[in-house]
């Protein structure tokens, strides 16, 4: 019976090692943002937990549902900054975008929002357009020049 199994040989006889290098470097020079993924993570499982953590789920019952589904958003977009930066730093800009709409948020989902509330999301969407520049800048460094 022939042999049928596929033997692993080295990659330095492969006809673009030299463009697969410049390519694994390009990714890995974005990776000074690396520092950024989890506190992004985290700023969204705490948005996406803070009207519970703050308790303001029978005062806004319009934000929960909110505060919830925007922070699963950020922290998808950290898992993706983390898995495939190549290809999802070019999305830090969304999550600045979902920063400022934190901001505003309380207003326009919430009625008659109070002090700790507005506080909060202004201080998670802050966070999260501080955060998504400094994603958006490291990427914009990063991009190669043609």
């Amino acid at each position: 019976m022939a042999n049928a199994s596929h033997t692993r040989g080295d990659i330095a006889s492969h006809p673009d090692v030299s463009e697969m290098q410049a390519r694994y470097a390009r990714m890995l020079g974005g990776r000074d943002v690396a520092l950024v993924d989890g506190p992004v993570f985290l700023l969204g499982l705490y948005c996406a937990a803070s009207p519970w953590i703050l308790h303001y789920t029978t005062s806004q019952p319009a934000l929960v549902p909110h505060n919830l589904i925007v922070g699963i958003a950020i922290g998808l977009l950290a898992l993706g900054f983390t898995r495939a930066p190549e290809r999802m730093y070019g999305l830090s800009w969304a999550m600045s975008a979902l920063g400022v709409w934190m901001i505003v948020s309380p207003w326009i989902v919430g009625t008659n929002p109070d002090k700790g509330v507005i506080l909060n999301n202004v201080i998670i969407g802050g966070l999260a357009v501080l955060l998504g520049l400094v994603c958006a800048g490291t990427a914009a460094k990063s991009t190669p020049k043609p």
